[in-house]
Order: structure tokens, then C-alpha cells, then sequence
């Protein structure tokens, strides 16, 4: 069984090596290149924008320094904040509590999994604060 760190970590090294290989990529089509769930992709998303190695532009995605700071950062303090007041929540929950659709909770998950700050039961549906 992997861990969070591990497929979030495997994730965005498969977003990053279909953007080296071309510089800019639609958001679907590096989607369906990578062959990513759409959990796996906003969570490795995320987890490259801690790394300030990601920048969207519109709806395609490039290498770079990440102009997605702001957005996913304030969001997965949303999230912190939720989990630190209810414990561990099933997706549905920790969307409606923290005011989010599933992208930006997705984006925001793959930050904190960064931070290694969340963990989840193995098929990504329960998290809570490490």
C-alpha cells in the first residue's frame, strides 16, 4: 500500500514530466496524458504549486513559478481550519464545511499533503490532521 506522500509525490512527477516534454498543456489534455484521477490530478496539482514549480494560464498549465499561491494556499487553510475543528471527515463533509468544490478541495489536499500535514485512509475518502 503507498502512502498519501507517495502518490500525491508520483502524481505531480507525472504531471511534470508531460509539461517538460512540452511547455504548455491544456488542463484536460495533460489530465488524460497523465491518466490521473481527477483526485490525483488536483492533488498533485496542488502539491506542485507548494513547490512554486507549477503556473496555470487560463485553463493550460506550464512549468514555473506558481501564480497559484494565494487560491490554493487560502484554501487548504480553509481545510486546516475545518479538520482542526471537526476531526477526521469524508470528502462530501469537508467540502460542504470548508465551502469548496472539488477542485479547489483536490488543489488544496495536495498542498497540505505537501506539507505533510494530512493524511487520509487509503483510498483518499477520510482525512484528518497528522
Amino acid at each position: 500500500m503507498t502512502s498519501l506522500l507517495e502518490r500525491f509525490g508520483a502524481s505531480a512527477g507525472k504531471i511534470w514530466e508531460k509539461l517538460s516534454e512540452k511547455d504548455v498543456q491544456h488542463e484536460v489534455k495533460l489530465r488524460k496524458q497523465t491518466k490521473l484521477s481527477k483526485e490525483e490530478f488536483y492533488g498533485a496539482v496542488g502539491w506542485l504549486a507548494r513547490e512554486d514549480k507549477i503556473k496555470k494560464k487560463g485553463k493550460t498549465f506550464v512549468l514555473g513559478n506558481t501564480n497559484l499561491t494565494e487560491e490554493v494556499g487560502t484554501n487548504a487553510g480553509k481545510i486546516w481550519k475545518t479538520l482542526n475543528i471537526w476531526g477526521e471527515l469524508d470528502l462530501p463533509n469537508l467540502a460542504k464545511l470548508a465551502d469548496l468544490n472539488d477542485k479547489e478541495l483536490f488543489t488544496a489536499l495536495g498542498w497540505l499533503a505537501r506539507e505533510d500535514k494530512v493524511e487520509s485512509d487509503p483510498s483518499l475518502r477520510k482525512w484528518r490532521l497528522k
